[in-house]
């Protein structure tokens, strides 16, 4: 699975009526998405990137939100003073996709990995 690039990917429509993907499997693709974690059971994927200001951290949530809404898939976004944290979930399944993943991916990258 190492060989998988999900930036390439795109988010396709979740309908529900799937079952979301197992631990086992969540953490084959957190593998993918450096600095993300598994929350809540196993249903969310969290990451918080450090910034060095409250206007950073706004900049990256603004950047975060434009992609979010490209792909139709969309986070739970929280800032603060040199923070901005990203939660993805598949709601229609109540955990976790290879949607959030895709995105946490593309977050990553937008925020250049290191953030």
């Amino acid at each position: 699975m190492n060989s998988i690039d999900l930036t390439t990917k795109q988010c396709t429509p979740c309908q529900g009526g799937i079952p979301p993907m197992t631990i086992e499997v969540a953490n084959q693709y957190l593998a993918l998405a450096p600095g993300w974690e598994l929350r809540d059971d196993a249903t969310k994927i969290k990451r918080t990137f450090k910034l060095k200001n409250f206007m950073d951290a706004l900049a990256l949530a603004q950047r975060v939100g434009h992609l979010c809404e490209q792909e139709g898939h969309h986070p739970d976004i929280t800032i603060g003073w040199g923070y901005c944290s990203v939660v993805f979930q598949t709601h229609k399944i109540n955990g976790l996709h290879e949607n959030d993943f895709i995105m946490a991916t593309k977050v990553n990258m937008l925020a250049g990995n290191g953030a």
